[in-house]
């Protein structure tokens, strides 16, 4: 029995088309939580950006993971899991950028700020629409906690950067920009702390996706779900594909797993 439903957001909760949460699938989360199960979001993004445009309104989530995994925490702000980026991969990655400069954000707990604003940091945010990230000196990081660090150039251009940085993985949800965090850590490990915090096994745990971040989620799920609007990558680890964001692709994947709630 489903107990507990993790969300990608952007791709599978809110549209890349409009920019939001689809009626439907606001009905079906409300309906869910009505019965008992308990709702999460598993999403990229920083924390801070969970309030842009007030994307996620009222909607009745139990937790986040945050950071792809990276910060986990409950409603009422207690934190579950964290898992921090090597300062060694960090002095790596501000040497290469010395040698071949490209922006790139780096993302602490509270702030984020870039090295640079280029025309691929402009086109990355415009198309999710965040605010633009202020500059500042990304030296400092050397000396802070960086759970997530953003790329921004295509995936060909990533291993001169990702050589430099052997203890961090690169994964994509977007084709602007990777997300870069420390090995070992992913939406996965980040849903499996917040379902044990919880007391809810993972047989009982659905998670919802699109993106390649997305991939070792749905394979930790109980049911991996992926959106019709999905890669065929994320496709083939899924065990059911629902229709795409834009055409009540959560709705339909409620009404597959939990037609009790309607």
């Amino acid at each position: 029995m489903i107990k507990a439903i993790f969300f990608d957001i952007d791709g599978t909760l809110v549209s890349f088309q409009t920019h939001t949460i689809p009626e439907s699938a606001k009905r079906a989360l409300c309906a869910a939580h009505a019965h008992g199960v308990r709702l999460f979001i598993a999403t990229g993004r920083h924390r801070l950006l969970l309030k842009e445009g007030n994307i996620l309104g009222d909607l009745p989530f139990d937790g986040y993971v945050t950071l792809n995994g990276q910060y986990c925490y409950t409603t009422d702000g207690q934190m579950i899991h964290e898992q921090c980026v090597d300062p060694t991969d960090i002095a790596g990655l501000l040497a290469r950028l010395e040698e071949k400069s490209s922006a790139c954000l780096l993302i602490e707990r509270d702030r984020m700020y870039a090295n640079l604003i280029n025309e691929h940091v402009k086109r990355a945010w415009s198309a999710v629409k965040f605010s633009i990230p202020p500059i500042g000196d990304v030296r400092q990081a050397l000396h802070n906690h960086i759970y997530q660090i953003n790329l921004f150039l295509p995936q060909e251009q990533e291993a001169f950067y990702m050589d430099a940085m052997p203890h961090s993985i690169a994964t994509r949800w977007s084709p602007y920009f990777s997300d870069i965090g420390p090995r070992g850590g992913s939406k996965a490990v980040g849903i499996e702390k917040l379902a044990a915090h919880f007391s809810i096994p993972m047989s009982d745990v659905m998670a919802i996706g699109d993106g390649e971040n997305d991939i070792d989620m749905l394979r930790a799920a109980g049911i991996g779900v992926a959106m019709g609007n999905a890669s065929d990558a994320v496709k083939k680890v899924a065990n059911y594909v629902t229709t795409d964001v834009d055409h009540d692709g959560i709705l339909n994947a409620f009404k597959q797993f939990l037609p009790f709630i309607f």
